[in-house]
């Protein structure tokens, strides 16, 4: 019981970040269509899962989903699908590859995988999910997928593995000092290599850059 309930209050301080991050970072990384922004809540809600596995991802993301609903969210109950087809896609995959081997490799296997799949499920679902609320046809949409909803969600994701790999073993670290993560998720492990944390870091400055470039900053 104790276990149970030092996860819970995790799994809701995890929701009350990634909700904040997604409010307050909400950023344009593409000034066409002008509704693609990034935040960085899906590297909160892989974080939960490597911690406690793929459907605590899931939980997260829905939480999260559906307040971002009620609140600041125009999109109603499409973009509330779309929001946790787009994060269990990508967190819930990453979650089940590294529940499977608990190393660096596999981690970066799980990300890269669910980066790629998120990728992939997103071209179809825009395709067909947006025409419906959009009240636009499917081939306008057709238009915009590989120029503007591929590279969006590429770059979405890749910043999203870069800061979770980053992150991780920090937060997992500041838990296990508390008493709030259970042991078996809190247990200690090898610390994460530097050139994992330059390739991470690699990664998330390129797609800065690029963001940067789209946007005509650079």
């Amino acid at each position: 019981m104790k276990t149970r309930s030092q996860k819970l209050a995790v799994l809701a301080m995890l929701s009350a970040l990634a909700y904040v991050l997604m409010f307050f970072l909400r950023i344009p990384v593409m000034p066409v269509p002008p509704y693609l922004k990034y935040d960085p809540k899906d590297t909160v809600i892989v974080i939960a899962g490597f911690l406690f596995g793929p459907l605590s991802s899931f939980a997260v993301s829905a939480v999260v989903s559906v307040i971002e609903m009620f609140t600041v969210s125009d999109t109603g109950y499409w973009g509330c699908l779309m929001n946790i087809v787009s994060t269990c896609s990508f967190a819930c995959a990453a979650a089940a590859i590294y529940r499977q081997k608990r190393t660096l490799a596999g981690a970066a296997v799980g990300l890269a995988a669910g980066a790629l799949l998120s990728t992939g499920v997103m071209l179809l679902w825009n395709y067909l999910v947006l025409p419906l609320y959009m009240g636009v046809p499917r081939e306008f949409i057709t238009g915009l997928l590989i120029p503007y909803f591929l590279p969006f969600n590429l770059l979405k994701n890749g910043l999203n593995a870069g800061f979770a790999v980053m992150l991780y073993r920090p937060v997992r670290l500041a838990l296990g000092r508390t008493s709030l993560l259970p042991v078996s998720a809190g247990r200690k492990g090898r610390g994460i290599s530097i050139p994992a944390l330059a390739a991470a870091a690699f990664v998330v400055v390129t797609c800065i850059l690029l963001a940067m470039a789209w946007n005509g900053v650079i």
